[in-house]
């Protein structure tokens, strides 16, 4: 998949995500639905994006995958 639509997908996941009160939450609320929901190659490829180049994602968006990121390192 082209890496600048799983931006904008990520994007909208942390526009909704943004709501939470504490930006924690927020960071966690993106990173358990890329879990979740996203196939690994989609993870994959958002995560090398964001480790080249996080831009056009979201703060929170980019905080998310970075979440993701270390959780799948630990595993």
């Amino acid at each position: 998949m082209d890496v600048q639509r799983l931006v904008a997908m990520a994007n909208d996941i942390a526009r909704y995500f943004a709501s939470e009160p504490e930006r924690d939450a927020g960071i966690e609320g993106v990173a358990d639905h890329l879990r979740k929901f996203w196939t690994p190659r989609m993870c994959e490829q958002l995560v090398a994006h964001v480790e080249i180049d996080d831009s056009g994602l979201d703060a929170l968006a980019a905080a998310g995958v970075r979440r993701l990121a270390a959780r799948r390192q630990d595993a």
